[in-house]
């Protein structure tokens, strides 16, 4: 039992020694420590993978549980901290942290020059606790926890360089858009329990396979109250399953929640790398299929996960393909790649969207950190246009990144065991998207396709604007190009093996043959979900759309930048409204700000005006205090100093006695 808590709580060790003693030890130490940790952390994490996921366990004793203290008890609320330790939760705990680790030794050698390096090291440390205790919960409170904290050090560590305002704006956007799909989190934790009576994993979990209420729940009649709403128990389920999504969407960036994530790239690159690869991303995710057996229950709640999901890939693809920043490129590739994890989560395939976090946390790991290692050697540089022929002199990073784009356009063979990483995962979901009795499996089928060949299309452009072709940079900085330290080359090694063998490795345990020892209790598939069976069995032709996706956006990359490079410029100044609508990202980022941010800023503004200013300033303590002090500014006068004044004041003062004297005398 030591191992899982080590594995939790060793990050937070080494947040609190770098972010409490990190001026008395210096950056040297705090580096050191919290790295270190990290990959203590990150072998003990695949210990626990091999022995929960490939270990033989007694019937019942498929989930691990680790008690640790009683939380919460009060009313119907009974909450024990625990750590939930299954196959689905060892998957994450090698995925954060064997990505955080690389992020923490590749770090040392990015931010060598930064002067507040500990509180780096100690914010990436306490990103991966929080990380930690939201991937081991036992129930949806402790979830939350960890949800609330990833925000947390997720804005703190997007505006870690806080005198840039970009990065402030940025930290301040993911947090709050985070706020908007949290509020549903919340609601549907709410749901849950009146459902349920729990929300505990347990006894949910337990209770939906009866698809009736648990003993002790608030009510067990066929209509349930839920919110105010009079609703049956399938649309209550159907409610409760979107409120989740909803905040799903928010962590995962789907579909109109997505704004934030091109603008976290303002953080450092490795803070990109975390966020985008492993972690903050994947919350979604996971938590769609934690909740496997609510979702089951509600075919609706499903479908509007697959749309969406659909959406996003094809929407973040579009953009993908005219964006300059070499880091927004693959942020707009990440936000696509989730919106393939979420159409098979939609179409039941919860093994196959786990895989394809799983390989997408390797490749896209290693792209963020060779993109890094690129703009370290151009000398701070993101804009694609002022790059080119680098390949030459930074040879490491070159061939580290064709490796990770090979895997992200899912080169293979289909029907053979040749491939990388993202044709084993990715090929699993549009194969799972034809095969599904969805009414919208046509729908997401064509949009995942069309994302497949964009997505080759940008990956390409990326790499060869990058480093093909004539230098474009000044011939003082290309004087400089000079490749990164061995500290950042290992990890992009390491990671660029994941990228290669993640995929052929582990395809059968994750939507295969060994599926159903491997994930033992903690995906939860119906009967009637047959997708396991029936994505076998789709046409020839769709086992070979993504690879011919991929090879026509290969071919229209090279042409258009190795062979014709005068083509994109003519293609978009004939086409300059669709270009800039891309260019534009949608102009999301435009509405958004014309529909909440300028009426709130506006309402913020008269509130301050009309009841700051104009009641509170005036009758509230502020007017009181000016009121005291305009007083006492008129006494103050008669303090002049002169003594014919005092004189004068005291003759009015013998008149008045006298005058009251005689008065009062009177009566």
């Amino acid at each position: 039992m030591i191992v899982y808590k080590a594995i939790v709580f060793l990050p937070l060790i080494g947040a609190l020694i770098a972010g409490l003693f990190g001026r008395q030890i210096g950056a040297k130490a705090s580096e050191y420590i919290t790295s270190g940790l990290m990959i203590l952390t990150a072998i003990l994490s695949w210990v626990v993978f091999l022995q929960v996921g490939f270990g033989e366990h007694a019937e019942g004793h498929d989930v691990i549980k680790v008690a640790l203290f009683r939380w919460i008890q009060s009313g119907g609320i009974d909450v024990e901290w625990s750590l939930r330790i299954d196959t689905l939760t060892a998957v994450m705990l090698v995925v954060v942290n064997t990505v955080s680790t690389l992020v923490h030794v590749y770090s040392i050698g990015y931010m060598h020059h930064d002067p507040h390096r500990p509180r780096f090291f100690a914010y990436l440390s306490l990103f991966t606790f929080a990380m930690l205790m939201l991937v081991t919960a036992d129930n949806l409170l402790q979830m939350f926890f960890g949800w609330e904290g990833v925000g947390l050090a997720s804005y703190l560590l997007i505006g870690f360089w806080f005198k840039k305002p970009s990065a402030t704006a940025a930290a301040m956007k993911a947090f709050i858009v985070n706020r908007v799909g949290d509020f549903g989190f919340i609601l549907g934790i709410g749901g849950v329990f009146v459902l349920f009576g729990s929300i505990n994993f347990e006894t949910i979990f337990a209770a939906a396979q009866t698809y009736l209420p648990a003993e002790g729940a608030a009510t067990s009649e066929a209509v349930i109250n839920l919110f105010g709403m009079q609703l049956d128990k399938g649309h209550a389920i159907t409610a409760v399953c979107l409120l989740l999504f909803m905040g799903a969407m928010g962590k995962s960036a789907q579909f109109l929640l997505h704004t934030w994530l091109p603008d976290a790239m303002e953080g450092p690159t490795p803070v990109s790398a975390l966020i985008h690869a492993a972690t903050m991303v994947t919350a979604g995710v996971f938590l769609v299929a934690r909740m496997s057996p609510l979702f089951e229950l509600s075919p609706d709640a499903l479908t509007v996960v697959t749309v969406i999901g659909a959406i996003t890939a094809f929407f973040a693809a579009t953009v993908g393909l005219v964006q300059n920043d070499i880091k927004r490129v693959i942020a707009y590739s990440t936000c696509s790649q989730l919106g393939y994890m979420f159409v098979a989560l939609g179409v039941g395939a919860y093994g196959g969207a786990v895989f394809h976090l799983f390989t997408h946390a390797f490749f896209k790991a290693l792209l963020f950190l060779c993109a890094g290692s690129v703009i370290h050697a151009v000398d701070g540089e993101q804009d694609m246009r002022y790059m080119g022929g680098l390949r030459p002199h930074i040879k490491v990073t070159f061939w580290m990144m064709l490796l990770g784009t090979l895997a992200i356009t899912g080169v293979g063979i289909p029907g053979t065991m040749f491939g990388f990483a993202g044709f084993f995962s990715k090929d699993v979901i549009i194969e799972s998207a034809y095969a599904s009795h969805s009414a919208v499996s046509g729908f997401a089928f064509t949009l995942l396709v069309i994302a497949a060949l964009f997505t080759s299309f940008y990956s390409w452009r990326l790499m060869f604007m990058t480093f093909f072709g004539k230098p474009r940079a000044s011939a003082d900085v290309m004087h400089h190009v000079h490749e990164s330290p061995m500290v950042m080359l290992l990890p992009l090694g390491l990671l660029a093996v994941g990228a290669v063998l993640a995929g052929v490795v582990f395809e059968g345990y994750f939507f295969g043959h060994e599926y159903e020892h491997f994930w033992k209790a903690a995906l939860f598939t119906s009967a009637e979900n047959e997708i396991l069976e029936e994505f076998h069995h789709v046409p020839l032709w769709v086992k070979w759309s993504p690879f011919f996706a991929m090879l026509v956006g290969f071919v229209t990359a090279w042409y258009m930048y190795i062979k014709s490079p005068s083509t994109p410029k003519v293609l978009a100044s004939q086409h300059r409204v669709l270009y800039q609508f891309l260019l534009n990202k949608w102009y999301f980022d435009e509405l958004y700000d014309f529909l909440f941010v300028r009426s709130a800023k506006a309402l913020g503004r008269f509130l301050w005006k009309k009841g700051d200013v104009g009641v509170i300033d005036a009758y509230g303590p502020n007017g009181i205090a000016a009121g005291v002090s305009g007083l006492t500014q008129r006494v103050v006068r008669l303090q002049s100093g002169y003594l014919y004044h005092y004189a004068f004041v005291m003759l009015i003062g013998i008149a008045a006695l006298v005058t009251w004297m005689m008065l009062g005398s009177s009566f």
